[in-house]
């Protein structure tokens, strides 16, 4: 007889956090619907990489999040490619800055458009098929919806908006579908980078004293899909405590 494996499907998964939680499930033993937008070069070489452990294990889907209608097309392709859906992680995120004075609307709906509206509607079109399986949702969302990072109102709005979707869907959805979050401080600098001066005032706030490492985001997600089965609604911080705020 043949082994039931569990499906997820992780959005923004070619690159950086998204990618090393592909991994860490995949080596869970889970099969993966794994999303971009743009890098579909780099998800074909980590679908590859995946392939290569386990033989039809991936399904990879490219779509623009931005458009809704495109949504829950994504939720329908896992489940004809693998019959089944255990969890959906909200990884896909737009970041950047939106000095008051600046903001327009495109940029306001581009970020809320991806951190809050898509992984709403991936969530409502997943909901059938994650109750039939008593599965999970996880959302990345921020420590900057707590407590606002100076220039970017538009983005922590629409993580905080995140947060507050988490708890919602948490209450909606149970007993049959759990809800978390993952808070992500210090774990990967951007892209556009930061100077080393900034990077070690940064870290001079972080109890812990050091950076985190995207396995710390994947192993927390793992553990709220799998091994935390009385757990919803709650937002996991992973930032070597700089939440605590000392």
């Amino acid at each position: 007889m043949t082994d039931i494996r569990p499906v997820a499907l992780v959005t923004g998964s070619a690159r950086r956090v998204g990618a090393q939680i592909a991994r860490s499930l995949h080596a869970a033993g889970y099969d993966l619907a794994l999303h971009c937008r743009r890098s579909r070069a780099e998800l074909d070489d980590l679908a590859k990489e995946l392939e290569l452990q386990r033989p039809d294990s991936v399904l990879v889907l490219q779509a623009d999040l931005t458009n809704v209608e495109m949504l829950p097309d994504l939720i329908d392709a896992a489940l004809e490619r693998f019959g089944r859906l255990d969890a959906l992680i909200n990884n896909a995120s737009a970041f950047e800055a939106t000095p008051v004075g600046s903001v327009t609307p495109a940029q306001w709906d581009e970020l809320f458009a991806s951190n809050a509206r898509a992984p709403f509607f991936l969530a409502q079109a997943a909901a059938a098929a994650l109750a039939q399986t008593g599965g999970c949702i996880v959302n990345l969302v921020d420590i900057y919806a707590e407590r606002p990072l100076a220039r970017h109102p538009v983005y922590c709005m629409a993580k905080a908006a995140l947060v507050m979707m988490t708890r919602a869907l948490a209450l909606d959805l149970a007993p049959q579908v759990r809800v978390n979050a993952i808070a992500p401080g210090a774990i990967l600098w951007p892209e556009s980078g930061k100077t080393t001066l900034e990077q070690q005032a940064l870290l001079a706030r972080v109890p812990l004293a050091r950076a985190g490492s995207p396995q710390d985001v994947a192993s927390a997600a793992l553990w709220l899909l799998r091994d935390a089965p009385y757990v919803t609604g709650e937002i996991v911080h992973i930032d070597g405590g700089r939440s605590l705020g000392i």
